[in-house]
């Protein structure tokens, strides 16, 4: 995946983000459930659809896109269900070019890690000062279904926008298909071991997205029942 999903942010986020991306059109049953679209320019966006059970639906070939919505407060533990029907086959997800995936979910926070850099924080003011009032994310957590596996069990840095962007591989692409998968991570305790140590920031948004560009890869993905639950 040419940009990875930090796709949390609007076009004018694009010298942060290493891409353009630009509103898309958002379903009107996809947005009734508090989603907005957003597209990458240059890739043919995949379409969105919302489930019966009121999650959302990803479908495309050779497509990407994404669907985000606010998610604010303190981080707390995330649940959810998934499933893959088709998808992209391994990629590495640690190298440009190549790296898709059927769906990864996001959760953008609102302060930088400790080691962040002075060149990335004025990318990242450069984008705010464009984007106005919509506030971008610092730091982003992003949890993949797709990759080869053998990125490691931890979280690893996106190879475009690692300062900001931490993947870690939930499900690799071969995992079982057409079978929902439940799934439970902590945030707090991932930020800290992505970024390092320090106060874990509070949450801004969730983000939903999908990219088989360079694989021209069917997908056919589905997420629902995205909650905080209380971290045991």
């Amino acid at each position: 995946m040419r940009r990875q999903a930090l796709a949390l942010a609007t076009a004018a986020a694009a010298p942060l983000l290493g891409a353009a991306v630009s509103p898309g059109r958002t379903p009107g049953d996809v947005e009734a459930l508090g989603w907005r679209k957003m597209e990458w320019n240059g890739i043919r966006p995949a379409d969105f659809s919302a489930t019966p059970t009121g999650g959302v639906r990803v479908q495309g070939q050779g497509q990407g896109a994404f669907v985000t919505r606010p998610l604010q407060g303190a981080p707390a533990c995330l649940a959810w269900r998934w499933r893959v029907d088709a998808g992209p086959p391994a990629t590495d997800l640690t190298r440009r070019g190549g790296d898709d995936r059927a769906i990864a979910v996001s959760i953008g926070f609102s302060a930088f890690g400790p080691a962040v850099g002075f060149a990335t924080r004025t990318q990242h003011a450069v984008a705010q000062a464009s984007a106005g009032s919509h506030a971008l994310p610092r730091s982003v957590l992003s949890y993949v279904w797709g990759g080869s596996g053998r990125e490691g069990p931890g979280f690893f840095a996106s190879p475009w926008t690692g300062a900001i962007t931490k993947l870690r591989v939930l499900r690799p692409a071969d995992a079982p298909r057409g079978q929902w998968v439940e799934e439970r991570v902590d945030l707090g305790a991932d930020w800290r071991a992505a970024f390092g140590a320090g106060e874990v920031p509070t949450m801004m948004e969730l983000v939903v997205s999908s990219d088989a560009e360079d694989t021209h890869a069917r997908v056919d993905a589905q997420v629902e029942n995205i909650r905080l639950v209380p971290c045991r």
